[in-house]
């Protein structure tokens, strides 16, 4: 008969050896602290080697997309992923949990801080670990709304592609009120290129407000009367 344990006396006794992980990790942007996954690992691992316990993952769902984030509109890859870890126990018995995770990243390691979270959050949800904080994720970012900035490419592209002076000037409307939002330089590369597309609209405008020139022709009334008056001046009444 086998002695060693099942793989739920396992999970009871790493639970019982871990305890408590404080959040000792920081996010320096937003200002709170958070239980990172190199925290949880580093206090997790050695607990589940000593009681014989394997953890194996698959991934049950993936996606990718491609957000823009904040004023400036940065490209950030987005990923989220649903994974599910395997528990063994030394008996070869198993506990299966399914979870999700979700991250963000401008280079090549969305889907790495994806896995991340799906693994650190498994082990804090399965083993109960507790704190005495809420628990939110490193990193958060806002998306990007249409009252954001307009970046400095898409401005210059506007002022090029404008048909008529209305439509400068609307683009001009634009800068007016959110001037505070870009750098003196870019403020004086927009004022440059206005300048100049306002000059070639210029000779359009002039054109579109010609008056047509008509030439007026006296009534024949007028010449009828002329000639009356000439004939009559010479009878004598």
């Amino acid at each position: 008969m086998s002695t060693a344990l099942t793989i739920v006396q396992a999970m009871n006794e790493v639970m019982k050896a871990v305890g408590g992980i404080a959040k000792k990790d920081r996010n320096q942007a937003q200002g709170f602290n958070f239980r990172g996954i190199d925290s949880v690992v580093n206090a997790v691992s050695p607990q589940l080697q000593k009681y014989g316990v394997v953890v194996v993952p698959s991934v049950q769902d993936y996606s990718y997309d491609t957000v823009e984030i904040g004023r400036n509109r940065t490209a950030m890859g987005h990923v989220k992923v649903k994974v599910q870890y395997t528990f063994v126990g030394p008996n070869g018995d198993v506990i299966n949990t399914t979870v999700v995770g979700e991250a963000m990243d401008s280079g090549d390691k969305a889907t790495a801080k994806a896995m991340s979270v799906a693994f650190r959050t498994a082990l804090l949800q399965s083993l109960c670990l507790p704190t005495d904080e809420l628990d939110p994720d490193a990193s958060s970012y806002e998306r990007s709304n249409i009252e954001d900035i307009i970046p400095p490419s898409a401005v210059l592209i506007q002022i090029a592609q404008a048909k008529t002076i209305e439509s400068l000037d609307s683009v001009a409307s634009m800068l007016a009120k959110s001037k505070a939002k870009y750098s003196a330089e870019q403020m004086e590369q927009f004022r440059e290129k206005y300048a100049e597309k306002k000059q070639e609209l210029k000779p359009v405008l002039e054109e579109s407000n010609e008056v047509p020139v008509v030439e007026k022709k006296v009534p024949v009334v007028e010449e009828k009367r002329d000639e009356f008056q000439s004939k009559s001046a010479g009878v004598t009444v």
